[in-house]
């Protein structure tokens, strides 16, 4: 998820907890009641799903360790949370080999907002989708 998309990523979150999951999260920039637990994901096992926070950001070895992890944990649900809008330029990150879905979300100054939804396959973006909601 790209763009800072609280709503969204929250929805995530409480459909997972109300599936009995337990989940590991870096941080989480919004409040989410049920069994979330606050700690590193790279350090910690035994979780059902997980949330890393600003992935992008991260030094070239802090990326590097994170690749390494998101390639162990393929089976695992992971949530990977930037707060910078990236769309359809993730096709640049070497992060692209390991997202399935990227939704990236797009506050536009015309009162309205952009969710784009893509699916990715091998690193490339197979199919997309944009959805827009009206602010009133």
């Amino acid at each position: 998820m790209t763009g800072g998309p609280k709503r969204i990523a929250m929805a995530f979150l409480k459909i997972w907890l109300g599936r009995g999951y337990r989940i590991l999260a870096e941080e989480l920039p919004f409040v989410v009641e049920g069994n979330v637990f606050i700690g590193n994901p790279l350090k910690a096992g035994g979780f059902d799903a997980y949330v890393i926070v600003n992935p992008l950001s991260r030094s070239k070895s802090e990326q590097k360790a994170l690749y390494s992890w998101l390639d162990e944990k393929r089976e695992k649900l992971v949530l990977l949370y930037e707060t910078k809008y990236v769309g359809d330029s993730i096709t640049r990150y070497e992060i692209r080999n390991f997202i399935d879905y990227l939704i990236a979300y797009k506050r536009e100054t015309v009162g309205a907002e952009l969710v784009n939804l893509y699916r990715l396959r091998e690193g490339n973006v197979v199919e997309k989708k944009t959805l827009i909601r009206r602010s009133l």
